[in-house]
């Protein structure tokens, strides 16, 4: 480490300490030496004494405050800054989504700048650009979430496997040509696509064990989604119990469903 390579600086330090504490030398000169305090010193040779090297050349957990928001609630305020803003507002703000979490859970307060870096965490603007994709989150709705954190917080267990499925259109396109346009500096090429139609993409996730399947399709009608669920018990999870589904929000009549679990 200390002969070659790219390392952080702090932990540099450590190496240092540790490697003039096997010489012999005292605290003082280390000190010194690496330019650091005695009570730095202390504490790198004693995390190495009561763990390892690894420990000693790390950084300690730093104590600071809990996040102000649980998983549940974190959920819910994607959900609803997502949702359609309440009657007579254009877009969310943050004050108006704080004063929205204060209502829907048992916080006495929260503050703008703790939704703006929970949003942040997600990417997500409401209040710079229109984003939603819920109708509306009401109780029903906040119930259904729970119950899907719920089922991803569980145990992962062989003989239940947790499986996400669900279901996107897709567009396929092809470059069909390209023209070069020469100038004095540099050959400018534009590119121009042709759409091919649209397909539809069959997802299933097993977050427990990394794996997924993607199926495409042509159309999207309950005949392809049955098909797709017979492949998964039979095919990829056999001898398993049959599946459930649980959705976020009522399927539409052509839309299969959401999110399930086998």
């Amino acid at each position: 480490m200390l002969s070659g390579g790219k390392h952080a600086a702090r932990k540099l330090k450590r190496a240092q300490i540790l490697l003039a504490a096997y010489i012999g030398s005292r605290d003082e000169e280390i000190a010194w030496t690496v330019r650091v305090s005695a009570s730095n010193v202390y504490r790198t040779k004693r995390r190495f004494v009561e763990g390892n090297l690894d420990r000693a050349l790390s950084e300690e957990p730093r104590p600071g405050a809990e996040r102000k928001l649980t998983g549940k609630e974190e959920a819910l305020l994607v959900a609803t800054a997502c949702a359609k803003p309440p009657a007579g507002r254009r877009r969310w703000t943050l004050a108006l989504l704080a004063d929205v979490m204060v209502e829907l859970t048992d916080q006495d307060s929260l503050s703008g700048e703790t939704v703006r870096r929970r949003l942040a965490d997600n990417d997500l603007k409401p209040w710079r650009r229109d984003m939603w994709c819920i109708p509306h989150v009401d109780g029903e709705y906040v119930a259904r979430m729970e119950d899907v954190l719920d089922l991803y917080a569980e145990a992962p267990d062989p003989e239940r496997p947790l499986v996400s499925f669900d279901e996107t259109p897709s567009s396929s396109s092809a470059r069909c040509a390209s023209r070069s346009h020469p100038s004095r500096e540099s050959e400018r090429y534009d590119y121009e696509y042709r759409r091919n139609g649209t397909v539809n993409l069959f997802v299933a996730f097993d977050p427990h064990r990394a794996w997924r399947k993607v199926k495409v399709t042509e159309r999207r009608t309950a005949v392809d989604y049955a098909h797709c669920m017979r492949e998964l018990v039979d095919v990829h999870y056999p001898s398993k119990p049959s599946s459930n589904s649980l959705s976020l929000a009522p399927p539409r009549p052509e839309q299969p469903g959401s999110t399930g679990a086998a």
